[in-house]
């Protein structure tokens, strides 16, 4: 009798593990994940780390988040040596595995593990034959690295939007652009143009900001700088005016910059710069979606700006954008609103 209740109690866990690991990956043995957003534990041998091969990863990690106005490292760094990566170090968040080795290793390679010690956890294994090899794979591909662990800590974002998001925010978007977003509930503010949404939490020291717009798309020349700080100067000068006559929010041009990605299995054009108000001292960064609604041939940009003067911005812009990936578009294939992490799974 016993033996069949003890047997009873392990199946009970055993479904219990099963349930809870659906979405997240995570069971009721899996212990969850320690250390900071944004916080990268190296696993590398010490001799490595102080050489030219370790020095090229550290470039990478420690360079600056574009489009802020102050100074800003991509991550918060730590690294220990494989033999005292213990129990306690398996468990962070985002870690990074060197691993080099010409008798295993022809060229080099990213492969990727997700929580294998703890959840939610990503895990990259950079792979190469040689030190000199390693140095050139990661400087070559900086911005892989970079956007691993950055897109791992928007997805946990976008889990917690999955519950905590904005329903208003999300029902008028769906009325006025037939389209689909999360954004978080902190936004409380709102107001509505010809074509155009904005929700903020209007906050004196913590400004968070959500804009949404639409236009006819033209061409492809839509899809270029020079386009976009043109139509977002006009837009913003009619729906976001400052204070005062005359004021208004426009683009630093000189500090905008754009890139190509994908968002939702389709081409997007990101931009991310500092915006300003004309006639007065206040500004901050922002970042913009451009995105091509096939169905109705128009142009959707979605934005997040920020106001947090004398703050640290990267935490607060890097939250805020994680909602721009979850726009959806009317009659697309639904799509999971997860990053794709664009490097091979081990």
């Amino acid at each position: 009798m016993k033996t069949i209740k003890m047997l009873t109690i392990l199946l009970f866990c055993v479904m219990l593990a099963s349930c809870g690991g659906k979405k997240t990956g995570k069971s009721v043995f899996t212990p969850t994940s320690s250390g900071r957003a944004y916080e990268v534990l190296v696993v590398v041998t010490q001799g490595l780390w102080e050489r030219p091969a370790g020095r090229a990863l550290f470039d990478v990690l420690d360079s600056d988040v574009p489009g802020l106005p102050q100074s800003e490292r991509s991550f918060r760094l730590m690294y220990t040596a494989p033999n005292s990566f213990d129990a306690t170090l398996k468990i962070i968040r985002n870690i990074i595995i060197v691993d080099v080795d010409g008798k295993k290793y022809t060229r080099p390679s990213f492969k990727y593990s997700k929580d294998v010690y703890a959840a939610p956890q990503m895990i990259l294994t950079i792979q190469a034959p040689d030190e000199a090899t390693f140095a050139e794979f990661v400087t070559e591909n900086r911005q892989t690295i970079i956007d691993f662990f950055t897109h791992a800590e928007m997805n946990r974002q976008i889990v917690n939007l999955e519950s905590k998001h904005s329903d208003f925010i999300s029902n008028t978007v769906k009325e006025m652009f037939d389209s689909e977003v999360w954004v978080p509930g902190e936004l409380a503010s709102y107001k509505k143009g010809k074509d155009f949404f904005w929700a903020g939490s209007n906050t004196a020291t913590n400004d968070q900001n959500f804009v949404i717009y639409s236009f006819p798309y033209r061409d492809k020349n839509t899809f270029t700088k020079d386009y976009f700080i043109q139509k977002r100067d006009s837009v913003m000068k009619i729906n976001i005016p400052g204070a005062r006559e005359g004021m208004y929010m426009m683009t630093d041009s000189l500090m905008t910059d754009v890139r190509p990605i994908t968002v939702q299995g389709e081409y997007c054009l990101e931009v991310r710069g500092l915006w300003r108000v004309k006639g007065d001292l206040m500004g901050g960064p922002f970042v913009s979606h451009v995105r091509l609604d096939k169905k109705n041939q128009r142009i959707i940009v979605s934005e997040i700006f920020v106001y947090s003067p004398d703050k640290m911005k990267r935490n607060l812009v890097r939250n805020l954008e994680a909602s721009l990936y979850t726009l959806k578009f009317p009659d697309t294939v639904q799509k999971e609103n997860t990053i794709p992490a664009n490097v091979d799974k081990d």
